[in-house]
């Protein structure tokens, strides 16, 4: 079998190695799925392929790793809405109407909206579980567009009121059959992870069960936790403390609202935390809580969350995280009488959020997040002589602050180019695009029909 090799040549290799920002010209050799050798000036013979990346930036992939993917079709719908709007709009309106080829469509424009965006994998929390179907449909989805995924096999999106409000229903046990059906190995690029409700959202026990199922089938294990006024209300973390339920493999959502208490207990059992920025602001849920996750050295990172309310890249989602930590600590300055004198969260903070913190959140870290011999080739290319971006002072900083999703001119996900020259080899968007617009706009006209 003939081995397919591509030479990355000429670009800016920025990358954490053990802990260690690497910044350096440096040549990228991939063979079949993974990258074989990184060094200057190697070698090229005839049977490379040569990509070109003067003047660009090669990165390991973004990870986002917590996006509910099947809402691709509504951007826009939520952007004034608070989290109770959205729980009732999105699960209570729109999710119930939704069908499997509905899903489908979605999760593969969302998918390869990532894609676009320089994002190679992400955590799709699909609490769109309403058949076998649905299910097989999100699946399909994924993979077809190329991408690197966990796929979260969520709760049906039937009715919010018996899954999202207390909900004394345990998670669906069909969770057992789709692993057994479509995740066989986790060599493969969409493997399997289970997204439940938590305490916030579900009955204490049942959150007990959910969990004991994820162990069962043997899944890492998400959920949403310290959304706005759910944090103190339900203490979901000590709660779970005091059950021994906590470990390694449980990913929470967001904690806006959790104690240092809660920070401690997450940090002393290797819980991971994703916080998605712009919805938490937006939505009520509370400030980010990137800082207190970097002080309590907990394994944290990024995610869009909802496309309905923001923008489906995560250099919007770096920004904000930045800044907004910023802003809680200079504010706290400020209300002291005093001025701060030296930031205390930086832009390599948030790099390596978006990165091998995304990776490690995901248990992937042996695979993906930096960019090393040995690794799989998740690699994007970005153009830093772009206007706008130019001329780089710090690489670093072109990420975090000044990189858009046009400034993205190749991906490659495991050895395979996805986009190149910045097009995508999707070769059919623009018709995924109107029948994705075809979708939303029939469900939205069926709902502006009931109410009248």
């Amino acid at each position: 079998m003939s081995t397919r090799k591509i030479m990355i040549k000429g670009g800016t290799l920025l990358s954490f190695q053990n802990e260690k920002l690497v910044c350096d010209e440096l040549d990228i050799l991939v063979e079949n799925s993974k990258i074989s050798d990184i060094g200057k000036h190697l070698t090229i013979t005839p049977d490379m392929q040569v990509v070109h990346a003067d003047g660009m930036i090669a990165s390991p992939g973004l990870i986002d790793t917590h996006r509910h993917v099947w809402e691709s079709a509504f951007k826009g719908a939520a952007s004034n809405w608070t989290l109770m709007e959205y729980l009732n709009g999105m699960l209570g309106d729109i999710a119930p109407k939704m069908s499997p080829l509905d899903v489908y469509l979605g999760n593969l424009l969302g998918a390869l909206e990532a894609i676009n965006a320089g994002i190679t994998t992400l955590f799709d929390w699909s609490h769109i579980m309403n058949s076998d179907e649905h299910a097989e449909a999100a699946i399909k989805g994924l993979r077809d567009s190329g991408i690197r995924a966990k796929f979260g096999y969520g709760t049906p999106g039937t009715s919010v009121w018996e899954w999202f409000y207390e909900s004394k229903k345990t998670h669906p046990t069909n969770a057992y059959n789709i692993k057994r059906k479509y995740f066989n190995s986790e060599d493969e690029l969409v493997t399997m992870a289970l997204a439940i409700r938590g305490p916030e959202y579900s009955d204490l026990e049942v959150t007990k069960q959910d969990i004991l199922m994820g162990r069962d089938l043997d899944l890492q294990i998400s959920m949403h936790i310290g959304g706005g006024a759910f944090g103190p209300k339900y203490q979901g973390i000590q709660k779970l403390n005091g059950l021994g339920l906590l470990g390694p493999d449980l990913n929470f959502a967001h904690g806006n609202t959790l104690s240092d208490l809660d920070f401690c207990m997450l940090a002393d059992h290797g819980c991971s935390l994703s916080i998605t920025p712009e919805v938490e602001l937006q939505m009520g849920l509370g400030l980010p809580a990137t800082g207190k996750a970097l002080r309590h050295q907990i394994t944290c990172s990024l995610g869009v969350d909802v496309v309905t309310a923001t923008s489906g890249n995560l250099f919007d989602q770096m920004k904000t995280a930045l800044q907004a930590e910023r802003a809680i600590q200079n504010e706290k300055r400020y209300l002291s009488g005093e001025m701060l004198e030296q930031l205390t969260i930086t832009d390599q903070d948030i790099f390596k959020m978006a990165t091998i913190g995304g990776a490690k959140t995901l248990g992937l870290e042996d695979k993906i997040g930096t960019l090393e011999i040995g690794k799989q080739a998740d690699i994007i290319l970005v153009d830093a002589s772009k206007l706008g971006i130019a001329p780089i002072i710090n690489p670093v900083a072109a990420m975090v602050l000044y990189a858009k999703e046009s400034d993205i001119d190749t991906v490659m996900v495991a050895g395979n180019i996805l986009k190149q020259n910045g097009v995508m080899m999707y070769q059919t968007t623009n018709e995924l695009i109107m029948e994705c617009q075809g979708s939303a706009k029939a469900i939205m006209d069926d709902l502006k029909s009931e109410t009248h």
